[in-house]
């Protein structure tokens, strides 16, 4: 999967000649569903759309699928319609967490979907905003589309599939979270027995760039058979997203991920250090 990254200067490039691009601005935070559409209405790339994570990317939560469940295809397929995406038009997805979050949720979703030109701002809306590029704070109104996706739900793993122990499984929560020393959100602390702990903010530098692709092969995990899992399906996508990155076979997504499997008292639970 070639130039899943995008810079600043390629994307401003794009845009000043007027290039067709769909720009979706997926920044998000877990702790306020609102906090996302605020930001971007406070200014955001010229044309971008916002992506919301809770009400777009997301389905209400429930026990099996976690609290956020992928969204069945029907609804994400109006969703894209409503975004005008079509297959012709490459999109570009940002966050402003170098895709750790929403960013990378979102370009997984699109891949989910068959799209064959998906793109993340390296660097994210930060990036943007310090190379002085130009700042809107509009509400674009796109074009439907018809678009039909194709849905590949060989991407995604199951609660089956993870139990069944083939797979490496890769646990993008931070430490502390993975080692059940904190939990604040889920019914249980600690983390899937045999899981390796790969930290999502562990991908990118401190200007929260994406590592070499040399350097993310060092630090993600060999492996035909990934599964990659977080909190609940959304930085677990980075984990994926840097694997496309460094030329890897890409980990499928458990979406329902910790806040499902932890709250089924039945599945085992692992705590301390991998």
């Amino acid at each position: 999967m070639e130039n899943v990254l995008i810079d600043v200067e390629t994307l401003a490039a794009w845009m000043a000649e007027g290039r067709d691009v769909v720009v979706l601005d997926a920044r998000a935070r877990l702790d306020d569903a609102d906090a996302g559409r605020a930001l971007w209405q406070h200014g955001h790339v010229p044309g971008a759309l916002h992506a919301d994570m809770d009400r777009e990317l997301s389905a209400p939560p429930t026990r099996e699928g976690g609290r956020h469940p992928l969204p069945d295809t029907a609804t994400f397929t109006a969703q894209l319609r409503r975004w005008g995406v079509t297959p012709e038009v490459p999109v570009v997805i940002y966050d402003d967490q170098g895709g750790a979050l929403a960013g990378a949720r979102a370009w997984w979703m699109l891949i989910w979907a068959g799209h064959p030109s998906v793109h993340v701002l390296d660097g994210g809306w930060p990036a943007w905003r310090d190379s002085d590029q130009m700042v809107a704070t509009d509400m674009p109104r796109p074009t439907p589309s018809a678009w039909t996706p194709r849905f590949n739900d060989d991407l995604i793993a199951t609660a089956e599939d993870v139990e069944r122990g083939d797979a490496v499984l890769l646990d993008a929560r931070a430490g502390e979270r993975f080692r059940g020393e904190h939990e604040p959100i889920d019914p249980a602390a600690g983390h899937i027995p045999g899981a390796r702990n790969v930290p999502a903010a562990s991908m990118l530098d401190t200007g929260s760039h994406f590592l070499s692709p040399d350097a993310l092969s060092q630090a993600l995990p060999a492996g035909d058979n990934m599964i990659s899992y977080c909190g609940s399906g959304i930085s677990a996508c980075q984990l994926i997203l840097a694997s496309a990155v460094a030329g890897r076979p890409l980990p499928r997504l458990y979406p329902g991920s910790w806040s499902a499997w932890s709250s089924d008292p039945a599945r085992p639970v692992a705590t301390g250090a991998a």
